[in-house]
């Protein structure tokens, strides 16, 4: 399993400071050996694209992903090109993590509609698979888009492409038209029991290679006294399931009952016995979310150091 992380909103940063200190936090992520950095689309805040592409700028060798970017924000033939101006500007090491979102934030926030997702992203797919193509004119009707335009970024390139995918149907496309899937809020009976063997059953059927699975995990180094606690916290600060259908069934596949239940938290034997069930559920990459804990800024930051640190201790892979 190799070792990444999934940064978030950072609310402790000065506004003029959230850029800067994110392209310094990718780039420290790869001199500290981890093998990813995971961007996410978190709503009025700073556009993964964008900040992907600056953090390619700045680093050399760690792969740098979204995780994930709404399709009903972007049509699938623009998401394509800034995808490929991405995907130069990263030297090859950039990973398309897309998804439906969830109502709350498609409808609820944006005012678009939440209808038929696993389909619509069926039809986006489409037309994103042959924007990769190379170099020449994209002709796409299929029954959400008709898309005849030309493509010129870039010369062919290899672009993965992850989802988030859920439930079955989700995971059926994930395993038979991309790369794997990006997961949140999955514990290891749903990874194990759930998503592994859908997902590799379908990209079995479709005769591809073994899909990739992402799990973001949260993490907190703490004494095994406090790891209870430190779950509490990371349900409130990360967003409780139940906004998000989604998720409610996701996690009805598991053990857990909120995101703070997926957590590693404690010792460092603690997290690394945790780390291990899900490496062994079937997880081949890890998004550690690091949680800071502590009353203050200063406490926080220190707690966040030494997690980031201990996580860098089991570089490249566990």
């Amino acid at each position: 399993m190799r070792v990444g992380l999934m940064v978030g909103s950072d609310k402790e940063r000065a506004r003029a400071d959230r850029l800067s200190g994110l392209i310094a936090d990718g780039a420290a992520a790869e001199t500290a050996g981890f093998t990813a950095f995971w961007m996410p689309q978190v709503p009025g805040y700073l556009d993964a694209m964008t900040a992907v592409t600056l953090i390619g700028q700045a680093t050399g060798r760690i792969e740098i992903g979204t995780a994930v970017v709404p399709i009903q924000t972007r049509h699938p033939l623009i998401m394509a090109q800034q995808a490929l101006t991405t995907q130069a500007a990263c030297g090859g090491r950039f990973t398309l993590g897309i998804g439906p979102s969830h109502h709350w934030i498609v409808d609820g926030q944006l005012g678009l509609p939440y209808d038929r997702p696993a389909r619509l992203l069926g039809d986006y797919l489409e037309v994103l698979r042959a924007s990769f193509a190379g170099p020449g004119t994209v002709d796409v009707d299929n029954g959400s888009y008709r898309v005849h335009s030309p493509v010129d970024v870039t010369d062919a390139v290899d672009m993965p492409i992850l989802l988030s995918a859920l439930g079955p149907a989700m995971l059926r496309l994930a395993g038979e038209r991309a790369g794997g899937t990006i997961l949140w809020m999955a514990d290891e009976r749903a990874i194990g029991d759930h998503v592994v063997p859908r997902i590799t059953a379908a990209a079995t059927q479709a005769g591809r290679p073994a899909p990739r699975i992402v799990a973001g995990v949260p993490v907190a180094l703490c004494s095994n006294s406090e790891a209870d606690v430190a779950r509490e916290y990371a349900s409130e600060v990360l967003g409780h399931a139940d906004f998000s259908p989604n998720y409610v069934r996701l996690l009805e596949h598991g053990d857990a009952e909120d995101v703070g239940d997926t957590m590693a938290a404690g010792d460092e034997s603690a997290i690394l016995a945790r780390l291990r069930r899900y490496r062994d559920a079937g997880v081949t990459d890890l998004a550690a979310r690091i949680v800071p804990l502590g009353k203050d800024a200063t406490q926080r930051s220190e707690s966040r150091r030494r997690t980031l640190a201990f996580l860098s201790s089991l570089c490249p892979a566990l």
